[in-house]
């Protein structure tokens, strides 16, 4: 585009002188053959020489009328080409203009969208922060699980169906108690062990990794010891309790490479969760108690499907008793269709005058000319 743009300035700057240059061109080439027929010119009254001239002048006119148009053309045609060459570079100036401006939008959408991302990316990093600020103190902490297990259970429970903060007989109050039916409730224990776990994830030496898995050892088997003395009351409460972990990645990592702790606390009768296992196990207690209540309703039950057996005997003899209506009326159409039909016959033959099998007489139809007497 640049090069159009270019050449459509020489083109401009240099017309002038190219119409000088045409316009020298044809005088200097007139005044040759003037000066060349001035040189062989005969006498003035040689009749040849003077049709000679006259035709050489004619030719000469014709020649000078055949640069001018020429040189119109050339114009026409130079004039033609710089606003063809005008017109595309205003049109790529317009595209490009356009182009530009597009693209400007689409930074400036894209920059919106950074400038979104970038905030949001902050409030994340404050969340963090607070949430690193909140799981630093052990009561903070104990409160996030608790409040955690609170959420899973109020969200699969009915709420009668719970207690938080309950005390038992003991004196002791675990976190919540799920009372089941036609048994003691489940006791269930929120339990955060962050540091220990964070320092086994931390550890860099052989001994420091030692020194965190014997902490994380120590740590977990007083929780299951707290929860196996404290909640596991015969009678009172079910002979198992769950140990509530409120980070999915904690469990993990204490299932991979803490398997024998899942064992002790298992033979302790306390099973150790995490916030997927325990909304397992609150659709497991759903269940439970929808058996208990279909055991609950089983008497109704039967009562209702004796009754609706009966409705349904009920409506087979209505149905039977129907068919057999239906039945005798289908008799009745075709005898009726019968007797339609008979009197459609008896209808026709009456038109076509035919009482019998015999042909009419003479007495029955009077001939022409016959009066009828009053009584025949």
């Amino acid at each position: 585009m640049s090069d159009l743009h270019t050449l459509a300035n020489i083109i401009l700057a240099h017309a002038p002188t190219l119409t000088l240059a045409i316009g020298a061109t044809v005088a200097i080439g007139i005044i040759v053959v003037i000066v060349m027929l001035a040189r062989a010119r005969k006498p003035p009254h040689d009749p040849v020489a003077e049709q000679r001239m006259a035709e050489l002048n004619a030719r000469v006119q014709t020649m000078g009328e055949l640069l001018a148009r020429a040189q119109s053309q050339l114009q026409h045609t130079v004039h033609e080409r710089l606003d063809a060459v005008t017109a595309r570079l205003g049109e790529s100036m317009r595209t490009s203009t356009k182009d530009t401006s597009d693209h400007l939008q689409q930074l400036h959408a894209r920059l919106a969208l950074i400038d979104n991302a970038q905030k949001n990316i902050t409030d994340l990093a404050s969340q963090v922060t607070s949430l690193q600020s909140v799981l630093a103190n052990k009561q903070s902490r104990g409160a996030f699980g608790q409040a955690r297990m609170e959420m899973i259970i109020q969200d699969g429970l009915p709420k009668d169906c719970y207690e938080f903060q309950a005390t038992l007989t003991n004196k002791a109050r675990p976190d919540c108690v799920v009372h089941l039916p036609d048994g003691p409730p489940l006791v269930i224990d929120a339990k955060f062990p962050l540091e220990a776990v964070t320092a086994f994830r931390e550890a860099k030496s052989d001994d420091d990794r030692k020194f965190a898995t014997a902490r994380v050892r120590a740590d977990i088997a007083k929780h299951v010891g707290d929860i196996a003395d404290k909640y596991l009351i015969p009678g009172e409460t079910q002979d198992m309790a769950l140990m509530f972990v409120p980070s999915e990645s904690i469990y993990a990592e204490l299932y991979d490479s803490f398997d024998d702790i899942f064992q002790k606390a298992y033979r302790a009768k306390v099973i150790i969760v995490s916030p997927s296992l325990l909304m397992l196990a609150i659709q497991v207690i759903q269940q439970i108690r929808r058996d208990a209540r279909m055991r609950e309703a089983a008497g109704k039950i039967l009562i209702e499907v004796g009754l609706l057996t009966a409705d349904v005997s009920r409506l087979r003899d209505r149905v039977e008793n129907l068919d057999k209506h239906f039945g005798q009326a289908s008799v009745d159409i075709k005898q009726i269709v019968t007797s339609a039909d008979k009197i459609v016959n008896r209808g026709e033959r009456i038109r076509d005058v035919e009482f019998g099998d015999t042909p009419p007489s003479a007495d029955i139809l009077p001939g022409p000319g016959v009066r009828l007497e009053a009584g025949e």
